[in-house]
């Protein structure tokens, strides 16, 4: 899953953006406000993470415009990120559109859990948990069974691995792939993806993800 996180402060910044993909998150990282239509326009974002003090263009008229979109965006799950922590300040977020709203400074673990639970609420599951044969994945326990025994991957692994079980019966190229797991700015080894499902398929079993030539990688039906 992609993430948009805007904030300017470089120090908070590199440290959230560090903390999600530990998570298993791409995150697109920015440091304007009037960066975040162009962001939006061209990329596909599950959750954004919204400072209201920026440059160029405040939080609260980007979550403005952002809610005024007229298109499937305008449902994109927003988790308001501030230091302004009055009451009057909370109801105002909220009530210009906000999903959620957190102030600094918070602990790194309240923001997983927050972001999870955006997601859940934005996918209008009671459940979030994926499973495809005897394989089941957790996304907000961070678990994966298989046959009910717990494996241990790690979170790029993960990250493949929920991308392809949330459209088990899709095709996914490597850019795809790359597109759920990397941000801005991270470099990609060529080889990259091949390795996470050479090692996926070490764990699961060598049929659970089948190869399909000049197109992609995909599940086995179940």
């Amino acid at each position: 899953m992609r993430l948009l996180l805007i904030e300017d402060d470089s120090s908070l910044g590199s440290s959230l953006q560090s903390w999600l993909q530990m998570d298993g998150y791409a995150v697109d990282w920015l440091t304007r406000g009037d960066q975040a239509a162009t962001a939006l326009a061209t990329h596909e974002y599950h959750c954004v993470l919204l400072d209201r003090g920026l440059p160029g263009l405040d939080g609260d008229a980007v979550l403005k415009a952002l809610r005024a979109a007229g298109t499937s965006r305008a449902q994109l799950p927003v988790i308001v990120i501030t230091a302004r922590d009055t009451l009057a300040d909370r109801v105002q977020g909220l009530d210009l559109g906000a999903d959620d709203y957190l102030v600094k400074p918070f602990d790194l673990e309240e923001l997983s859990a927050r972001v999870r639970a955006a997601l859940r609420r934005s996918a209008a599951q009671p459940t979030p948990v994926l499973q495809h044969g005897s394989v089941v994945l957790d996304p907000a326990a961070k678990r994966v069974t298989l046959d009910g025994t717990a494996l241990t991957l790690t979170a790029r692994e993960f990250a493949v691995l929920q991308a392809m079980m949330r459209r088990p019966s899709h095709i996914l190229s490597r850019a795809q792939l790359e597109e759920a797991l990397y941000g801005w700015g991270e470099e990609v080894e060529s080889n990259a993806i091949e390795v996470h499902i050479y090692n996926l398929r070490k764990k699961l079993g060598n049929r659970f993800i089948v190869t399909v030539r000049n197109q992609g990688y995909g599940l086995a039906p179940a």
